[in-house]
């Protein structure tokens, strides 16, 4: 089965992880190959196969998942534009922070025993695999088995970093 992108692309219904899985195994002329179908121009010289692969699989994730939302793309257009040093690291640490803030239909992904996890922010709590948690640590718990702070699970917290410089739990 094909699905059309509102982009014109068309792709079939294998997972994005499969399409991804499949890239790493093109040597330099099958991704350059796979951007012309992708992008609809031929690939830039200049880039590397690693290069190539991870734009590549963006745009995949990208068209399967969504974009960047307009605010975060302003933020990194003015990033390159204008500021760097302390003043920006400032203020994408402060909107990373108004980040965190979860609304309902928010999907978070998590990589876990080599396999994908989707859990699906509820305005009661969270879904994931057809129940519904009360807190982002109960769904770590039923995907690992063991605690876990839900936030730090999902990449929403920062590890804590212990007095002798090295990440701690």
């Amino acid at each position: 089965m094909q699905k059309r992108h509102r982009n014109g692309r068309t792709s079939t219904t294998t997972s994005a992880e499969d399409e991804i899985a499949h890239l790493r195994g093109l040597d330099l002329k099958g991704l350059r190959s796979r951007w012309q179908s992708v992008f609809r121009r031929p690939a830039p010289a200049h880039l590397t196969r690693h290069l190539l692969f991870a734009v590549i699989a963006y745009r995949i994730q990208a068209d399967r998942f969504g974009d960047l939302d307009h605010a975060t793309r302003q933020v990194l257009d003015q990033t390159v534009a204008k500021k760097d040093g302390p003043a920006m690291s400032a203020r994408l640490a402060s909107f990373d922070q108004k980040r965190t803030e979860l609304t309902p239909g928010t999907v978070l992904v998590r990589e876990w025993d080599r396999r994908s996890q989707r859990v699906m922010v509820m305005a009661d709590g969270f879904a994931w695999n057809g129940q519904t948690y009360d807190s982002l640590s109960k769904v770590a718990f039923a995907i690992t088995g063991t605690k876990w702070n839900g936030p730090r699970f999902f990449g929403l917290r920062a590890k804590k970093i212990n007095p002798q410089g090295r990440p701690g739990h």
